[in-house]
């Protein structure tokens, strides 16, 4: 019988390469480890690796096999979910990795500047409705840049197409170099050994014939603009072109617009208004099925 959520987070709590700092401790204690990643937890100086939104840390324990030459923390605040890839490093006696607990919005207190040279994204949830939440987001590079190395790289692998648009755009926005961009991985030719390392729901969306997208580029830049509001100025131009009145009729927090003559089928489109200035502008943050093939 397998374990329950209680005894996975005993096991945590006992677990020397695990460290846990939800938002409640984080405010009270002093991440001691920050800066010292190298020379007090795995005694060398290899470059430092993140997972961030690692799951069951998949990526963490295969890359950590592949790469003995590098150093490995998965981050991720579920931590039953986080207690599989934890286990197995820990029982496959692996120096070369660890596990972070914590909110990935506060990344930044557990990192000294320069202490990272790179960041995989493994499925992040695209987070429609709150740009501040979405990992790939301004708010998010920001962060990145307080501990990622100048010649750092960030990856995204991604199953939405959503996070894959939104990504491309903050990238072409903000003038970053890419390596690597792909809107089918597993056809393209460019999945080598680390590639197909999969996530447990990378399987499942790839048994649902769903295509995996891949992005690896540069570490991040001062935005020159805030992506989420280029993305909604693009949108409301769209709109506004074929829609001047907006056309829109209120459902609970969110806007339903429906732009029959734009997306055949009349698909609806889930977006937001935001006070500006003392008006409205229209922000799209849901799913538009056509013209830019979202999920």
């Amino acid at each position: 019988m397998g374990k329950n959520k209680l005894e996975k987070f005993a096991d945590m709590a006992s677990y020397p390469h695990v460290f846990e700092y939800p938002y409640s401790a984080v405010d009270n204690v002093p991440f001691d480890m920050k800066g010292n990643w190298h020379g007090r937890f795995f005694k060398n100086d290899h470059p430092i690796v993140l997972e961030l939104g690692c799951g069951r840390g998949e990526y963490t324990v295969g890359l950590g096999r592949m790469f003995p030459e590098k150093n490995f923390i998965g981050v991720d605040i579920k931590g039953a979910r986080m207690w599989t890839g934890a286990t197995e490093s820990l029982q496959s006696e692996m120096k070369n990795v660890a596990f972070l607990r914590t909110n990935i919005e506060i990344i930044d207190r557990f990192f000294a500047s320069d202490e990272v040279s790179e960041i995989w994204l493994t499925f992040s949830d695209p987070q429609m409705k709150k740009a501040t939440k979405r990992l790939t987001s301004t708010y998010f590079m920001e962060r990145y840049r307080k501990f990622l190395k100048n010649d750092g790289i960030v990856h995204l692998k991604t199953d939405s197409n959503f996070m894959f648009t939104y990504t491309r755009y903050m990238i072409e926005r903000n003038r970053l170099p890419v390596d690597v961009m792909t809107e089918d991985l597993y056809h393209s030719g460019m999945a080598d050994e680390i590639l197909s390392i999969k996530t447990y729901y990378e399987q499942q969306w790839l048994d649902r014939g769903l295509n995996i997208k891949y992005i690896t580029r540069a570490a991040p830049g001062p935005p020159s603009e805030s992506t989420e509001g280029f993305l909604s100025d693009i949108f409301r131009q769209l709109f506004q072109r074929q829609y001047p009145e907006g056309i829109l009729i209120k459902v609970q927090d969110a806007l339903l617009l429906h732009p029959a003559d734009l997306f055949p089928g009349g698909v609806p489109v889930f977006v937001q208004k935001s006070p500006v200035g003392g008006n409205h502008r229209i922000y799209i943050v849901g799913a538009l099925h056509s013209a830019f093939n979202f999920q």
